[in-house]
């Protein structure tokens, strides 16, 4: 069923899962099309972004942000359209940033919006190369990796949103970057269109072998979106006072329990330990100062405008389709930034 005037498509959250979201995890709802009262805008969303932290969002368990209550719309970030305006500062017909969810209409007092005007050039960029994704890469490279010219850069799940700005970035900055990804194509995405001096395959049965190779000199900067046995193939490369900037672990999103198998704990925090490796997890919106986001902007137009930094972006159509798009990317089965057009 496509977006329509009079009803308004909510996905909700029927049930927590145990490990990966299934058919009953979440649910499509139909209802009414609020109606906005005083100092309210009714907003029509357009494009909805999806991302790995909505997994985190699905538990019940103690994190950064409360979880989505059980008959809620999931959360999520949206590009929208006003519809209808009681609301000072905000038109029909402008368009906005907000964290209005998986559903088609939503109403806001303004406070939570970002107006992007009435015709925006590619608006769906503002979830991912002009929005959050890349300004996490953004930040966490350069406040909490620190890049310096001729260092070696890793980067995890480098065909993603974060990982490509990351690479693109440590490049702009004069590193070496070295990037894993999962399969050929992807690799060669990520050597060919985003210019990195290297892509290894985390599906190679060679892999940790690979990835010595491609670091003669060490890891001084490993940028950490996906734990697990790229993280364990990265430890023993790691230079003294190396830098990793921890944004997330995909790979153990949906776990329900510890993995099974060997503890590399002991692996991991000897190596912190002896090597004085820096390691700093951040949440992108809490974590640093307001003004580095206007920084965030001035740069990133800079390099777009001049072919310095590229951006591939998948868009899935339609709303019924989030719940298992969201599904591939955990898996990661998507390539590039994952965007739904909903209406």
């Amino acid at each position: 069923m496509p977006q329509t005037a009079d009803t308004n498509r909510r996905v909700v959250l029927s049930e927590r899962p145990n490990g990966l979201p299934d058919a009953k995890t979440l649910q499509l709802e139909h209802s009414e099309v609020p109606t906005p009262g005083a100092d309210q805008v009714l907003l029509r969303t357009r494009y909805l972004s999806l991302d790995p932290y909505m997994r985190g969002r699905m538990n019940d368990a103690k994190s950064y942000a409360e979880p989505v209550k059980l008959g809620e719309v999931m959360t999520g970030q949206v590009v929208a359209e006003v519809m209808q305006s009681n609301c000072e500062g905000y038109a029909p017909g402008d368009h906005v940033l907000a964290g209005s969810g998986w559903q088609d209409y939503a109403l806001s007092d303004g406070t939570d919006l970002r107006n992007l005007g009435q015709t925006p050039q590619n608006p769906s960029w503002y979830l991912g190369i002009l929005g959050m994704p890349a300004y996490t890469a953004y930040a966490g490279l350069l406040e909490i990796g620190a890049p310096q010219p001729g260092e070696t850069v890793v980067v995890a799940a480098a065909s993603g949103p974060v990982g490509a700005t990351v690479g693109q970035i440590a490049k702009i900055k004069g590193c070496r970057v070295v990037g894993i990804a999962g399969g050929p194509e992807k690799c060669a995405h990520v050597v060919e269109n985003l210019g990195f001096d290297a892509c290894l395959d985390h599906k190679s049965e060679t892999f940790a072998a690979d990835l010595k190779a491609a670091c003669p000199q060490g890891v001084d900067i490993y940028f950490e979106n996906v734990g697990g046995k790229v993280l364990y193939a990265v430890l023993p490369l790691l230079n003294a006072f190396a830098r990793m900037p921890v944004c997330g672990v995909v790979s153990w999103y949906n776990l329900s329990g510890l993995p099974d198998g060997p503890d590399f704990g002991p692996a991991i925090m000897g190596t912190i330990l002896r090597m004085k490796v820096k390691v700093q997890g951040f949440i992108i919106y809490d974590s640093f100062p307001p003004s580095l986001f206007k920084d965030f902007i001035r740069d990133m137009t800079g390099w777009l405008e001049s072919g310095e930094v590229t951006y591939k972006e998948q868009v899935i159509d339609g709303l019924e389709h989030a719940p298992a798009a969201l599904n591939d990317l955990l898996l990661g089965n998507s390539f590039g930034k994952m965007v739904v057009k909903v209406g």
